[in-house]
């Protein structure tokens, strides 16, 4: 049986979780998410906590459904108590981004600027070449903040591009200069 998956998750104050057939719906100040459980798990409220539990016998598929159930009910409720964000960074001559209404709008050295269309439930915000994906739902951020990487990701020889606040780029030397005199 899976670690995580025998952990129970706390519901903070605010905070409600419901349980209809095989839906939770979880309910707080930032929004509303809605799962669908996967067959053979089962899910009750005990003591203000979400308890995940195996129905029948543990297979090798329903071990990895029951920790992966427990983390994104986890996610969950985190995500509309506190909210989820991704930074990433713009780092070249004239890169830059700015948000146009809902949508985003990059510069990066292409021949016309990139749109980004906000999904439902994402915000974007921009201070100082640093773009922050806002939401609710951490799937869909990340989603949204990989796609804006894929524009234009960083190459190692100068490290231009669009990267994660924090990611490290691996340099590589360029080309060496040819020996003077050497045949």
């Amino acid at each position: 049986m899976s670690r995580i998956g025998r952990i129970p998750v706390v519901i903070p104050n605010g905070t409600t979780v419901v349980i209809e057939n095989r839906t939770i719906k979880i309910n707080g100040p930032k929004g509303e998410l809605l799962f669908v459980l996967p067959g053979g798990i089962e899910v009750r409220i005990e003591d203000k906590n979400v308890v995940i539990f195996p129905k029948g016998e543990l297979t090798q598929d329903l071990k990895s459904l029951f920790g992966l159930t427990r983390a994104t009910i986890a996610n969950m409720i985190q995500g509309v108590t506190k909210g989820f964000e991704k930074k990433l960074e713009l780092s070249g001559v004239g890169y830059r981004a700015q948000v146009n209404g809902n949508d985003l709008v990059i510069s990066v050295g292409f021949s016309h600027p990139v749109t980004v269309r906000a999904k439902k439930g994402i915000s974007f915000s921009v201070f100082e070449n640093v773009i922050t994906v806002l939401g609710i739902d951490n799937t869909i951020v990340g989603d949204v903040a990989s796609r804006i990487r894929a524009i234009r990701p960083p190459e190692p020889y100068k490290g231009k591009g669009i990267r994660y606040v924090g990611e490290r780029i691996r340099r590589k030397a360029g080309k060496a200069a040819k020996a003077v005199g050497a045949k």
